[in-house]
């Protein structure tokens, strides 16, 4: 099993950047892919990026791409991603994921999931 807690969301203006967290329990933190997903109101959830296990890949969908980076520090269980040049379509709640790799990538699918943090982009 593992816990996921995500922090560091809030509200920003557009062009600002925020660094969301998400830290793992257990000692199997490497063991799995990480990956962030979103999703704002009246939207489905959507992928937005994800980290292999070693952190050596990083695959980023197209509205992030360029302006997010997720990155991993498997001596602190934690997961990061750092937003820059935010836009008001970035406003979602923001949800970390433990899993394959695949299956967040392909079909959205975690095995493990956070609470999620509030990310409020304003124009």
């Amino acid at each position: 099993q593992v816990q996921l807690v995500e922090s560091g969301g809030g509200s920003v203006q557009a062009g600002d950047s925020l660094r969301l967290s998400c830290a793992a329990s257990g000692r199997t933190f490497s063991s799995y892919a990480m990956g962030w997903f979103r999703q704002a109101p009246g939207k489905e959830r959507e992928f937005v990026a994800v980290i292999s296990e070693s952190g050596a890949s990083t695959v980023y969908s197209d509205p992030v791409r360029g302006r997010f980076t997720i990155s991993r520090d498997s001596t602190k269980n934690t997961v990061y991603l750092q937003m820059n040049t935010l836009k008001p379509d970035d406003t979602a709640v923001y949800y970390c994921a433990a899993g394959s790799l695949v299956l967040m990538l392909n079909r959205q699918l975690g095995q493990f999931w956070g609470q999620g943090t509030q990310v409020t982009v304003s124009s």
